[in-house]
């Protein structure tokens, strides 16, 4: 599943399809339309994704992603077991004031503490 994506070509759809791998697009997105996935999980976070009004640091910055908010909601709402997670594409050189980093240590916390309530050693 890929959540957010602004662009995409004839052979990036092509290897979607041929992977079956399914996209939730941002035209129109709401965290509503991302479904609650069976696990177990692995989450990665790429950065780029988020719109560079949240996160300036990244190497592709492209206007129109996701907000932080909607980064959180479509987390929150998983509820399989996660059994990894990594946040990508952070770029420190293009890092305005440090935010992107201090978005990416918040997602850091968020992704630990989902991975300790939905992971595989959690105590019921």
């Amino acid at each position: 599943m890929q959540v957010g994506i602004r662009t995409l070509n004839r052979h990036c759809r092509e290897q979607a399809t041929r992977f079956g791998v399914e996209i939730v697009p941002m035209a129109d997105f709401s965290p509503d339309r991302v479904p609650v996935l069976g696990g177990p999980l692995y989450i990665s976070i790429d950065l780029d994704g988020i719109d560079p009004s949240a996160a300036p640091g990244v190497a592709h910055p492209e206007p129109g992603g996701l907000t932080v908010r909607e980064v959180l909601a479509v987390l929150h709402k998983q509820t399989a077991p996660i059994v990894g997670a990594d946040i990508v594409e952070l770029h420190p050189g293009r890092d305005v004031g440090g935010v992107t980093a201090i978005l990416a240590a918040k997602l850091v916390r968020e992704l630990a503490a989902l991975i300790d309530r939905n992971g595989p050693y959690r105590n019921p």
